[in-house]
């Protein structure tokens, strides 16, 4: 059996919290970055003795779409699946079922799921500190229930929340723009999972294809990135009656 770690994390917590899942259920796992964009994932061809990790953020409830359509492009061939989505506080949504369609539309089995907490990358105080060493350590025993799960052979389908029709897109684009902090290095353009940012001039932004991940801000060496101040005040107010909530991570098998 070989085990794959597939998933679309911009800003790093996905990529944490799908790790710690990964370690609960085996070694030695196989990783693709789903956020490359110059990728052929069509190329990608599991088969049905393996397990991967689907992993995603949650955008406004959500799939990210570029994440949607790559992972559309894989070859599950009957490979067990385990779906992982991380949102920010707020709500995942329709995220998780979305990635379920999206896992049996690409020739997946799906065995569990889980919806788990992370910093949300615009509005830091919103789930800060998340995944925490409580998420992380949960998340590993959850990955040693999956485990059991498996070697029992046992493939029942769990139940994954959601609503079908899946909710649709809404809002715009957010793009940080670079301030006087800017060294041109082009690192963000390099880096942008939807090649939105013209690397000859990284203060222009193709409001077509940026998704706000907020990649770009995220490893700028300089900080020299930010959101527009007015749109993240509207944002902030949106979001602030979450700041008391403190969710659960939840799970599915």
């Amino acid at each position: 059996m070989a085990l794959y770690n597939i998933f679309f994390s911009p800003t790093g917590g996905t990529q944490k919290a799908a790790l710690a899942l990964a370690q609960g259920i085996g070694e030695d796992w196989k990783t693709i970055d789903l956020s490359l964009p110059r990728v052929d994932y069509s190329q990608v061809a599991l088969t049905e003795e393996d397990t991967a990790i689907l992993a995603v953020p949650s955008f406004g409830g959500l799939v990210p779409q570029p994440a949607l359509a790559r992972l559309g492009q894989l070859r599950g061939m009957g490979a067990r699946a385990v779906l992982l989505c991380v949102y920010g506080g707020r709500a995942f949504e329709d995220t998780l079922v979305q990635l379920e369609d999206a896992a049996r539309a690409a020739g997946f089995q799906v065995v569990a799921g889980a919806a788990a907490l992370a910093q949300h990358s615009m509005v830091h105080e919103l789930a800060a500190g998340r995944p925490d060493e409580k998420d992380l350590a949960q998340l590993r025993e959850f990955g040693e229930k999956i485990r059991e799960k498996i070697l029992s052979g046992n493939s029942h389908r769990p139940g994954i929340p959601g609503n079908r029709p899946h909710k649709k897109v809404k809002g715009g684009c957010f793009p940080p723009m670079p301030g006087e902090n800017c060294s041109n290095c082009g690192l963000c353009a390099v880096r942008c999972p939807v090649e939105a940012i013209y690397i000859q001039n990284p203060a222009q932004v193709d409001k077509t294809r940026c998704i706000s991940c907020l990649r770009c801000a995220a490893i700028c060496p300089k900080s020299a990135r930010e959101l527009d101040q007015e749109h993240l005040a509207v944002i902030s107010a949106m979001l602030e009656p979450f700041l008391k909530l403190h969710q659960e991570n939840q799970l599915f098998i």
